[in-house]
């Protein structure tokens, strides 16, 4: 898939990534649509263009204190790229991104850790994901949507 940039000159290939958020706040961002990163910062949202492939890799189940899951729990596209702030408790005003979520399941991360280029440390692989938002190879973002039964996405690999 191709994109124009904003100043339609050019065209640029999809970017792929990673978003490390926990499951329990996945649902709730399938179930509406969208996907806040770090804490609900803005920053890591700018990098998103319409598009984008996004994959969900959640660490535990639950934030900050849920049973680890070690897992990828939900693959998208990002679809307009507009990012939004939205009040969801008097002191709290996350920023979002809308994403549209594919119907796939949960595929545990272990057995793909040796197939994975973007872990360059296999024994220490939880450090590719510290910083909460990654830009991945193609070929990488094709072999877990594949693990998670997302045909629609199993290519980006090709």
């Amino acid at each position: 898939m191709v994109r124009a940039d904003p100043s339609g000159d050019r065209v640029t290939a999809r970017d792929h990534w990673i978003g490390v958020v926990s499951r329990s706040h996945v649902r709730l961002g399938v179930e509406g649509g969208f996907i806040q990163l770090n804490h609900g910062k803005k920053a890591p949202l700018q990098r998103f263009h319409a598009g984008d492939g996004l994959l969900i890799y959640s660490p535990k189940t639950a934030y900050p204190d849920g049973e680890p899951l070690q897992a990828f729990t939900a693959v998208g596209t990002i679809t307009s790229g507009e990012i939004y702030q939205v009040k969801m408790t008097p002191d709290f005003d996350p920023y979002r991104v809308d994403v549209e979520f594919l119907p796939c399941k949960e595929a545990p991360i272990r057995p793909l850790i040796d197939k994975l280029s973007f872990i360059k440390s296999k024994t220490h692989w939880g450090a590719a994901f510290r910083f909460g938002l990654l830009k991945v190879p193609p070929e990488d973002f094709g072999l877990v949507a594949e693990a998670m039964g997302c045909d629609d996405f199993a290519d980006d690999g090709s």
